[in-house]
């Protein structure tokens, strides 16, 4: 079945679009507050972070909360260590995901990990101030779970396809399209970043609200 839209020429650069676009708002001295550097740096690389859950009401208020833009330096050390430390968080053996969010786990900032199930060998990526700037008119339906979401697992309606903009640590800027089931992990992290929920998207928890 054909996909019912049509990515414009720009994707055509999605092999060419690397060029370094460093940020230059806010320095790294001044990436994250007092409260987040300390969270960050309570613990090497290899030590996961403590996933917040919406069980927890304050833990709660913060997962509803939207994210902040990432202003990228390559040598911004806290940054680099959250990365780090965020990728130890999902792969833990008590968290076992496939994607994780950066305010999963207390830090509002535009990062997320997901695994690439459309790779060979499945490897895990990072990307930062990602953006879903086009959806597929054809869905799929599936399962979901959250790390952040105890106990349950909901069907859920996601677009087949999506096309992205994102970061990576060094300051290139890419686009590309993704499909299938990586596109719903996608789907489902950046909606962290935006303080939204998977429950947001089950009609029977609409209906109660």
């Amino acid at each position: 079945m054909r996909l019912t839209f049509v990515f414009s020429l720009v994707t055509l650069f999605i092999a060419t679009s690397c060029s370094p676009k460093l940020s230059t708002g806010n320095s790294a001295a001044d990436q994250f507050d007092t409260d987040q550097r300390s969270l960050i740096t309570s613990a090497a690389a290899d030590e996961p972070m403590r996933v917040f859950k919406i069980t927890n009401r304050e833990d709660s208020i913060l997962l509803r909360t939207a994210s902040e833009r990432v202003q990228i330096n390559p040598n911004d050390r806290t940054l680099q260590l959250f990365i780090d430390r965020l990728l130890t968080t999902v792969q833990d053996s008590m968290s076992l995901g496939v994607g994780i969010a950066a305010p999963q786990v207390g830090i509002l900032k535009n990062i997320i990990w997901v695994q690439r199930f459309d790779k060979a060998d499945l490897p895990w990526e990072v990307f930062i101030n990602p953006v879903i700037v086009q959806y597929s008119d054809l869905t799929r339906k599936g399962m979901e779970g959250c790390l952040s979401i105890p106990d349950r697992r909901e069907e859920c309606q996601r677009s087949y396809a999506i096309l992205i903009e994102y970061d990576r640590p060094d300051g290139s800027h890419h686009t590309e399209m993704v499909e299938d089931f990586t596109a719903v992990i996608f789907q489902h992290e950046i909606d962290h970043l935006n303080g939204i929920l998977y429950l947001d998207h089950l009609a029977s928890d609409l209906a109660e609200d």
